[in-house]
Parts: C-alpha cells; sequence; structure tokens
C-alpha cells in the first residue's frame, strides 16, 4: 500500500539543526521512498513497508548519536506524494 508519512523531530539538546539534518540526510538514504522538506517538516512517500523501514533507520541512528528526541508523525494510507524534482 502506498503511504505518505509527515514528520516532524523534535531532539532535546540544543544543538537541535544538526540532529533534524542529520535525520533527514538518513531518511533520504533509502532509494524506496521519495521526500521533501521545508520548515516545519518531513514528508516522506513510499510504499508502506519502505516508508517504515527508512523511518525506523533514520530514527535508530539519530538516536545513538544524539540521544533523546521526540518524533511526531502523522501517516495517510492509501496516499503517495508526487514528490520529484521542480524544474
Amino acid at each position: 500500500m502506498k503511504l505518505t508519512a509527515e514528520l516532524s523531530l523534535y531532539p532535546l539538546r540544543e544543538e537541535f539543526k544538526i540532529a533534524v539534518r542529520a535525520f533527514i540526510e538518513k531518511l533520504l538514504e533509502s532509494e524506496n521512498v521519495v521526500a521533501v522538506t521545508n520548515s516545519m517538516s518531513t514528508q516522506i512517500s513510499g510504499e508502506d513497508e519502505a516508508v517504515f523501514a527508512a523511518i525506523k533507520h533514520a530514527l535508530r541512528a539519530s538516536y545513538d548519536v544524539f540521544g533523546r528526541q521526540v518524533l511526531v508523525a502523522k501517516f495517510i494510507p492509501e496516499h503517495f506524494a508526487d514528490i520529484g524534482p521542480t524544474d
């Protein structure tokens, strides 16, 4: 099933920008999902298993390096964001 997740990460540390950027970079390592970021959140789309795997991978890596944090997620089942390069 196609799925889109909207994610907002809140590291519990002063250098939060470094942690957020690292989390997004880990999300983008997956070839089976597409993602777009803005100042409020990151949206990631793909098959549900690929989306959940990318989130799990990014969250574990982020927690290992940066410690405690809060991840807020919204999921839209049967939805695929048409995310691609802009011209």
